[in-house]
C-alpha cells in the first residue's frame, strides 16, 4: 500500500489513551514521520511525556496544534468537546478535513460548529490500543476518495477499520463493537471468578480463561463457521457443555446480553441528542 501521508500534516487535538494510541500505530508502521504531528493537551506533564515518547510536537491551545493543510483529529472526551468548537471556531478551513472520535458528536454539529464539511466520524474500540482494534467509520460525501484512503491508513495504525453507509451504523458500532471489550471483560471476570469458586488459584483460572476465549475466538475465523455450528460440535448429549449451555439459556443470557447492547445504541443516540 503506497504511503498516502507522506506529504501531509497531522494535528491531534486532544491527545489521550486513543490519540496516541492512533499516534504510536502511526509512527511504529512508519506511516509518518513524528515531524507530521501536533498534538495539543492542557496539562504540562502530558505534553512533556508526549514529546520524550514520541518526539512530535505538542502545545497547550488547541488552535496552535492546527496547520492549514493539517488533517485535524478530535480526540476529546464528549464532554469537552463544546470547548474544543469554540477553541477552533473560525481557525480551519471550509475544505480542511476533520476526524472525530468523540462518541455522540454528529456530523451535522461537528460540519456546523467547525465550518468544514469534510467530516469524518470514527468509533475505534479498546483493542485499538495494541493494534488489535476495528473501528467502524463513515464520513460525508465532500470527503473525497484520495482523502478516504488517508483516512483508511490512519485509521489501519489502530488495526482493522470498516466504513460504513449511515451515520446510524456508528451508534450501531458504538454499542456492538465499541462497547463490546466491556462485554467481554466482563464474561472474563464471571468465569475466572467461577474458577476460583472451583478451587484454582486466581492466577491459574485468568490464563485458563483468557487462553480459552483467545483459542476459541482464533478458531472460530479460521474455520469461517456459523457460532451456533461451533457450539454443537462441542456440545455432546448429556454432556458438561449441554448442562452448561442449559443453565445458561434459563438465565436468559442471549437476552440479556441482547438488552445491554440494545441500551448502549439508545445511550449513544441520546449522546448526539444533547448539546
Amino acid at each position: 500500500m503506497a504511503n498516502e501521508l507522506k506529504d501531509l500534516h497531522l494535528s491531534f487535538v486532544g491527545c489521550g489513551v486513543m490519540g496516541e494510541s492512533m499516534i504510536a500505530g502511526l509512527l511504529r508502521q512508519g506511516i509518518v514521520e513524528a515531524s507530521q504531528i501536533t498534538a495539543s493537551h492542557p496539562r504540562e506533564s502530558r505534553r512533556t511525556e508526549l514529546s520524550e515518547r514520541h518526539g512530535i510536537a505538542v502545545v497547550g491551545e488547541n488552535a496552535g496544534a492546527i496547520q492549514d493543510n493539517s488533517i485535524v483529529v478530535i480526540c476529546v472526551k464528549p464532554q469537552r468537546l463544546g470547548h474544543v468548537v469554540s477553541d477552533l471556531g473560525g481557525r480551519l478551513n471550509p475544505g480542511q478535513m476533520v476526524i472525530s472520535i468523540v462518541a455522540g458528536a454528529t456530523i451535522e454539529k461537528l460540519a456546523g460548529e467547525l465550518g468544514t464539511a469534510k467530516i469524518v466520524r470514527a468509533m475505534p474500540n479498546t483493542p485499538s490500543q495494541i493494534g488489535a482494534g476495528i473501528t467502524a467509520w463513515t464520513c460525508t460525501e465532500a470527503v473525497e476518495e484520495a482523502e478516504r484512503g488517508h483516512v483508511r491508513e490512519m485509521l489501519s495504525a489502530l488495526g482493522k477499520e470498516l466504513f460504513v453507509e449511515t451515520e446510524n451504523m456508528i451508534d450501531m458500532a458504538t454499542s456492538l463493537s465499541a462497547t463490546g471489550p466491556t462485554y467481554i471483560f466482563m464474561v472474563m471476570e464471571a468465569l475466572t471468578d467461577a474458577g476460583v469458586h472451583l478451587g484454582f488459584s486466581r492466577d491459574m483460572a485468568k490464563e485458563l480463561v483468557q487462553e480459552t476465549m483467545l483459542g476459541s475466538v482464533k478458531f472460530a475465523m479460521e474455520s469461517h463457521k456459523h457460532p451456533a455450528e461451533l457450539r454443537n460440535m462441542v456440545t455432546s448429549p448429556g454432556g458438561t457443555s449441554a448442562e452448561a449451555i442449559y443453565q445458561m439459556e434459563k438465565g436468559s443470557l442471549r437476552t440479556v446480553l441482547s438488552k445491554a447492547v440494545y441500551s448502549a445504541y439508545k445511550r449513544a443516540v441520546d449522546l448526539g441528542k444533547k448539546k
